[in-house]
């Protein structure tokens, strides 16, 4: 959940990080963003070069400049920019940042007892699985290629939930989904970018700990530990993409782990090159037999995700030199 932040033309196009400063008689681009209520908001973007609004009965319509920060809206109407909201039509709609809200609930829920929660989740059981499963081999993915780089979210407290949770700040998926995750990253190194995984293996007791902390409405982002997630399998990976020449992270249209609609693999909101290389990423990874999660443009599953089993290893135990 916890974005990239450089003062930038695009860090201040996002909007994502803060209340968008408006300035009359500029091009607003600090105007992107979301307003209103979480369930039916509007959207402002922008769109080769220009502002768009959809939601709340518009439908990507564009926004065209009549001086002093107000604009036609296509089809009529009018939006006018105000400090931290806009005003559609003569209703105020404040500027909500509504997966940092989200985030802010989560972590003072954990924080009130971390140690009672990952206690409750080591001493749960995992479900019991029937049918056949390959024998994991999960394969460390700094191994695979040396561009492919690590932002291990969950091995600190920049995540979420706020609080560490492995042990060490590790990468594995299981070995087909490790090699094709190889050819991915030498496909995108043609047009200058890395991988950056932010998640991969992930152990069951860690998605018990995700579910049983995040409010019910926002369970579509996480994994119903009853289920298993496919992190858990060794076949799902979170990641996104950085800038071989600069070392840089790029900037998508939302940040990692953000529980809002922003997240979303369509989400129409952001800017042209975020939402560009949101389709460079999910393009090369389909490419090689991963599909992308709909609610998180950074996740995405293997293929043969259902041949492996629920995995609890714990990184400190796939560190060991003994582990088979």
């Amino acid at each position: 959940m916890n974005g990239l932040a450089r003062r930038s033309f695009l860090s201040v196009a996002a909007g994502a990080l803060a209340a968008p400063a408006f300035a009359a008689g500029k091009a607003p681009w600090g105007a992107i963003g979301q307003y209103g209520e979480r369930a039916a908001p509007l959207t402002v973007f922008e769109r080769d070069g220009a502002l768009f609004a959809d939601g709340r009965g518009l439908s990507a319509a564009r926004l065209t400049p009549r001086g002093g920060g107000r604009y036609a809206v296509a089809g009529g109407g009018e939006l006018v920019l105000e400090k931290g909201a806009v005003r559609l039509d003569g209703t105020r709609l404040a500027f909500h940042d509504f997966g940092a809200e989200t985030q802010a609930a989560i972590r003072a829920a954990v924080r009130a007892d971390p140690a009672a929660l990952r206690e409750r989740a080591l001493a749960a059981s995992p479900p019991v699985e029937t049918g056949d499963h390959l024998p994991s081999d999960l394969v460390d993915l700094t191994k695979i290629d040396p561009r492919i780089r690590l932002d291990i979210r969950y091995a600190g407290a920049d995540n979420f939930m706020g609080v560490p949770l492995y042990e060490r700040a590790a990468a594995y998926l299981q070995r087909p989904a490790a090699e094709a995750l190889g050819r991915v990253q030498a496909a995108l190194a043609k047009q200058g970018y890395g991988l950056l995984i932010h998640d991969a293996y992930r152990p069951w007791f860690v998605t018990w700990m995700f579910w049983e902390a995040t409010p019910p409405e926002n369970h579509a982002f996480v994994a119903d530990p009853a289920k298993g997630s496919r992190h858990n399998r060794g076949c799902a990976v979170d990641l996104t993409l950085y800038d071989l020449r600069t070392g840089r992270p790029v900037e998508m249209p939302s940040r990692y782990d953000e529980f809002s609609d922003r997240a979303y693999a369509d989400f129409i909101g952001g800017t042209t090159a975020q939402r560009t290389r949101r389709a460079i990423l999910r393009e090369a990874m389909v490419a090689q037999g991963f599909e992308v999660y709909p609610e998180e443009w950074w996740h995405f599953d293997f293929k043969d995700w259902r041949r492996y089993g629920i995995g609890t290893q714990t990184f400190k135990a796939l560190a060991s030199p003994t582990r088979n």
